[in-house]
């Protein structure tokens, strides 16, 4: 069985190669050199992905890790704690009536919608790999031991390479579970060095006047468990949740089997923090989609120097976001194979100095 360690080793940096003979047919494209920005670098950059600059559209899907708090109790969400596993159902494939799931549906993505902690028994439709029903209550307590973090870690991460293996190209992250946005908010906090205050925001429309109540518990749970910002996976064990630890495994799978990652909002943010931290590697996989409207994103992004695509005002979560910027893919992809190029229709244009 594969440990950890070994998981890690076997993410590649990216083909440099790859990516020189990419460059140079994204720059002879019938265009101006840079014309189309940040279009030409995804196209760069999936070509050292996938260690070829020969790109086609594949199959993509959004692996939503679902799970509940128990933190919850300390009431730093007005969502009842039971709508996690109700939208867990709502998201199986006989009926698929949430928001990832609608603009899914729009991009042609797949939704896959696993419980790796919800309270409640076994959701039909639902891949279960719960650990438990649900974690620590971070206010007081660990989330979980660090066996716990470890083994969903590589589960997740397993789960990830066998999509690819069953040909996913593309892998988004979603998560699911009510008052999720309190541990993220102590994982960012920690592993950037930020205050608690730069960072909790409002989650799912907590009330702007209890905020700093959100945030005293963000404080406590980082003075109670003492997470070492060298050690994600401390810091995931600590304050983090079952969620957030599956789309950490998320991110170290899809890296590890060479495909592109597309990040959500400020729930994955925090995880790809950890993930970098764990192997730093796996910068290079991230794809992230938008600014979410979460107080700690700009934070998250800044700390890890990634740009997103898109800034669309969203705090939905669910994987909602990489649905939308899964079409950004394609559309890099089309361009680099449907673009002519600028010797066949002989021409020639200025470079940039």
């Amino acid at each position: 069985m594969q440990t950890l360690e070994q998981l890690t080793q076997s993410i590649q940096p990216l083909d440099q190669s790859a990516m020189q003979q990419a460059k140079a047919r994204v720059d002879g494209l019938l265009k101006p050199i840079g014309s189309l920005g940040r279009l030409e670098m995804l196209a760069i950059q999936m070509a050292g992905i996938y260690r070829s600059p020969a790109l086609e559209i594949g199959r993509k899907e959004i692996i939503v890790m679902a799970a509940d708090h128990g933190v919850f109790d300390e009431g730093i969400a007005i969502t009842p704690k039971e709508v996690t596993a109700i939208q867990a159902f709502n998201m199986t494939k006989g009926r698929g009536v949430t928001g990832v799931c609608a603009l899914a549906y729009a991009a042609g993505v797949a939704v896959n919608i696993v419980d790796v902690g919800i309270d409640c028994d076994p959701i039909p439709g639902v891949l279960d790999m719960k650990v438990a029903r649900g974690c620590g209550n971070i206010a007081k307590t660990a989330a979980m031991s660090q066996e716990q973090c470890e083994s969903l870690l590589l589960a997740t991460a397993r789960l990830a390479m066998q999509r690819v293996q069953d040909g996913i190209s593309v892998l988004g992250v979603g998560e699911l579970g009510i008052g999720n946005t309190t541990p993220a908010a102590a994982m960012v906090s920690v592993l950037t060095g930020a205050k608690p205050e730069q960072v909790v925001g409002l989650g799912a429309n907590f009330p702007s006047d209890k905020i700093q109540h959100k945030i005293a518990i963000v404080e406590q749970a980082i003075s109670v468990n003492r997470p070492n910002p060298q050690d994600g996976i401390d810091v995931l064990a600590k304050v983090g949740g079952f969620d957030l630890v599956g789309m950490t495994g998320t991110m170290l799978g899809g890296a590890a089997a060479g495909v592109p990652v597309v990040l959500d909002g400020f729930l994955s943010y925090a995880c790809a923090l950890v993930a970098c931290k764990i192997c730093p590697a796996v910068w290079h996989y991230l794809i992230p989609s938008h600014l979410s409207a979460e107080k700690g994103s700009q934070v998250a992004l800044a700390h890890m120097g990634l740009k997103p695509f898109l800034q669309l005002d969203m705090r939905l979560g669910e994987g909602s976001g990489a649905a939308i910027a899964m079409p950004i893919l394609d559309a890099a992809i089309t361009m680099y194979n449907r673009m002519g190029l600028l010797k066949e229709a002989e021409l020639e244009l200025p470079t940039p100095k």
